[in-house]
């Protein structure tokens, strides 16, 4: 494995959302400011059309150009992270090779979608988008929304043949994948958090990282979370999971990023809570429900 910068993705990383106008066009200038936004609140830096970016809402082109907002936005003060996995190999190639001459600082790619290959054409997938850039890369591990599992044994390979394959973001309830990663691979592969819930738990076991939403509302307790935890305060750590417990909860209370556009929007960080079909805007009782938990966290 290539060796990384100590600070190199280790953090919290929030996919920021994706904003669009009324009109349903991307709204790059406020995608903008929320990079600005994470830069001043104490992110280590952001993720570029995650999951809760909306990705699969998004042309390649527009996930291309926000990438490069983000870069010319982050300046410098903070990691950017371009999320270039889609449902296939051929727009992956384009947006990863495009988000390295754009100069991202690493890459998180998702497990391909719905086609639920073999684990040998994992394997052949991630290897050969490595050999495509020198960045660090990342697995995006999420089988609740791609219907495909990687297991220990298959990162391992494509470590062992791939050295910028540098770690990995960890988002189903699987605790000793997490264990068996470290043990097998070492201290340093990057794994990240990608459950809210978990990001006390995995930190504690050796995760390196958090790329949650719930960083879009609070970029600073969420950093503090994992800085205290990594550095072994873990009544401090706890307290912060406890802290942010509920509006982690929250973010689940429709289909992400539903919630979190509304709640966003509450404390001014959006304009509106615009989505693109079939995402649509929340209902009155979600509206209320979300109300609750920001009025109980002192956030409105």
């Amino acid at each position: 494995m290539i060796r990384l910068d100590d600070k190199a993705l280790k953090g919290s990383f929030p996919p920021v959302v994706t904003p669009f106008k009324e009109d349903g066009s991307v709204d790059y200038d406020t995608y903008a400011k929320l990079v600005d936004f994470h830069a001043k609140g104490g992110s280590a830096g952001v993720v570029v059309t995650g999951t809760t970016g909306e990705p699969s809402a998004l042309t390649t082109d527009e996930r291309i150009l926000l990438v490069k907002v983000a870069i010319d936005a982050a300046a410098k003060r903070i990691q950017v992270v371009a999320a270039t996995g889609t449902q296939n190999h051929a727009d992956t190639v384009v947006m990863t090779e495009a988000a390295t001459r754009a100069g991202a600082d690493a890459l998180l790619i998702v497990t391909p979608y719905f086609i639920r290959p073999p684990q040998r054409g994992l394997e052949a997938y991630y290897l050969d988008l490595c050999k495509r850039t020198d960045l660090p890369v990342m697995i995006y591990h999420i089988p609740g929304r791609a219907a495909v599992n990687v297991t220990a044994e298959t990162v391992v390979r494509i470590a062992d043949a791939a050295p910028n394959l540098v770690g990995i973001k960890h988002a189903v309830s699987e605790l000793s994948l997490v264990s068996d990663l470290i043990a097998r691979l070492g201290t340093e592969f990057r794994i990240h958090v990608g459950l809210e819930d978990l990001s006390f738990p995995m930190v504690c076991l050796g995760a390196h990282g958090l790329m949650n939403a719930v960083g879009n509302l609070l970029p600073g307790k969420v950093q503090e979370l994992y800085a205290v935890t990594a550095a072994g305060d873990l009544k401090r750590g706890r307290a912060l999971h406890y802290e942010l417990w509920e509006l982690n909860q929250a973010i689940f209370f429709d289909t992400n990023p539903i919630p979190m556009k509304y709640m966003m929007m509450r404390l001014g960080l959006l304009p509106n809570e615009v989505h693109r079909l079939p995402m649509v805007s929340t209902t009155p009782e979600l509206r209320a429900k979300c109300d609750g938990v920001l009025q109980r966290a002192g956030l409105i």
